[in-house]
């Protein structure tokens, strides 16, 4: 009997430090980390992908906003349907998904094939995203769910930033393929350890209806605008029109439909909390700017700076190595001080590190150009990360965890999507400027310029909506000090939801 199954009742909350909390977390954090590695991995081997298949730049960003747009219009369906079906049982799904579709963009023939899987790509991450989260909060203990929770968001975020280096790597020694190949084991080992060892739950109180109509009119709303941004650049004609009026049309239709449902994919009175609203803009503005500069970086030291896809990839190395060191000291920063402070410092440090980019040019030398600027970067993320996640868990009710996951989490993806859509446009990136690096690099500086002015309207943001004091709870019930862990408020005396079967380990 797979655990989940048992009748014998909940079991106890899992506490930090025992076997059956590390099995669980080395299953989340391993899921997760599959979706942000690959939203990022296939970066460093766009210049390699666009010279086998002759591709435009235009093709290229279709590459990386492919499996962007249908991560950002579904996570949100993903983190009600496991709120509703069980969040363990959702997340096995979306890793199975993801690691088929792994395989398919490996084996892509062609730029267009590898766009379509890469879309398909997407719905899997959106999946298992918001579960992996949820199944933390809903797992721990009131008491240990910000150590949990800190351990998530800080190595998440060093997953995402690996990416490079671990495509670059790949990209050098084997194939681009092996981008996505390498995803197919590393899925099987999650689903094994998911079903083995991760308790299942609900929230009680969801229905067993889903948002078809929320969710169909959040994707067309998404692809149409993202078709129109990405396209206009090559002349705007009645195609390109007629998609952006029908992507306004269609997120018009969405909110429309989320207010009138019975049972939301999007409960649009979560923003009811003046905090969740102001975290997460300064949110899309953060990952606004990160999804620009993490695209075109590692192109740019490639096309530009004549760097090889390793040596590219590794030039982001020390961003995780400063995450690892600092991300946990920044949770217990914003545990004393509340959010506003890390979030406006890490957003100004982070455009300090990237106008400090603007070095790069035809003749960058890694340790006087690359290292300092990658370096203040990775700072400035180290403040922000685990303060982003904490803060806009705090601020929603309990028991939509996986639904406030999934809100932040299309948020980010939306704002990436966007910027990717829409920055190189503005920088002139366009046709087959990666070809040219004095053309490239033109852009490329452009493209800096927009991305810090990105991080400072963040850091505004924060220092004017986000408070500066922790978020309260509506219904307090107990207090606790997070050691090395990001901040959360005080539990609520709702629960998460049922918690099923053994949370030890039993057969698959």
């Amino acid at each position: 009997m797979a655990p989940g199954d048992a009748a014998d009742g909940p079991p106890e909350p899992l506490r930090w430090g025992t076997p059956a909390a590390r099995w669980v977390l080395l299953a989340t954090i391993l899921g997760s980390g599959l979706a942000g590695i690959d939203a990022t991995v296939v970066n460093v081997a766009l210049p390699t992908i666009g010279a086998e298949f002759g591709a435009s730049f235009a093709a290229l960003q279709w590459v990386v906003t492919a499996y962007t747009l249908t991560l950002a219009a579904l996570i949100l369906l993903g983190g009600a349907l496991g709120d509703r079906y069980g969040r363990r049982r959702v997340f096995v799904v979306g890793v199975t998904w993801f690691a088929v579709a792994s395989l398919l963009c490996g084996l892509a023939p062609t730029d267009e094939v590898l766009v379509a899987c890469r879309a398909v790509q997407g719905v899997g991450a959106a999946l298992l995203t918001p579960g992996s989260l949820a199944m933390l909060q809903a797992s721990f203990a009131p008491a240990d769910r910000a150590r949990a929770i800190g351990a998530w968001s800080g190595l998440g975020g060093v997953a995402t930033a690996i990416g490079p280096l671990l495509g670059g790597y790949l990209v050098d020694v084997a194939s681009w393929r092996w981008v996505f190949l390498v995803n197919v084991p590393l899925a099987a080992v999650v689903v094994v350890v998911t079903r083995r060892h991760v308790p299942e739950t609900h929230d009680p109180t969801a229905t067993g209806r889903v948002d078809v109509p929320g969710a169909a009119l959040g994707a067309l709303g998404l692809a149409g605008i993202t078709y129109a941004l990405i396209e206009a650049p090559s002349g705007a004609g009645p195609a390109v029109l007629l998609a952006g009026v029908a992507g306004l049309a269609a997120l018009a239709g969405f909110l429309v439909a989320e207010h009138r449902s019975a049972a939301p994919m999007l409960p649009l009175a979560i923003f009811s909390s003046r905090t969740f609203t102001a975290v997460n803009a300064v949110t899309f503005a953060v990952y606004a700017a990160l999804g620009a500069v993490f695209l075109l970086l590692v192109v740019a030291l490639q096309s530009v700076s004549g760097f090889s896809p390793l040596a590219a990839g590794s030039a982001l190395l020390p961003v995780t190595v400063v995450m690892l060191l600092l991300s946990a000291r920044a949770g217990a920063l914003a545990q004393r001080t509340g959010p506003r402070l890390p979030l406006t410092l890490g957003s100004l440090v982070c455009a300090a590190g990237v106008l400090a980019m603007l070095r790069i040019g035809t003749s960058a030398s890694y340790l006087r150009d690359v290292l300092p600027a990658v370096t203040v970067f990775g700072l400035g993320l180290a403040l922000l990360v685990a303060p982003l996640t904490s803060t806009v868990l705090a601020a929603a009710d309990e028991r939509h965890a996986g639904v406030a996951s999934g809100v932040n989490n299309a948020v980010a993806r939306a704002a990436g999507l966007l910027a990717v859509a829409v920055v190189p446009a503005v920088a002139g990136l366009t046709g087959d400027v990666y070809e040219d690096p004095v053309a490239f690099a033109a852009g490329f500086r452009t493209a800096l310029l927009v991305a810090t002015g990105l991080l400072v309207v963040a850091a505004v943001l924060a220092a004017t909506t986000v408070p500066g004091t922790r978020p309260a709870p509506r219904r307090r019930h107990l207090r606790h000090c997070a050691v090395d862990g990001t901040p959360l408020t005080a539990a609520p005396e709702v629960t998460t939801g049922e918690v099923t079967g053994p949370a030890t380990p039993g057969p698959a």
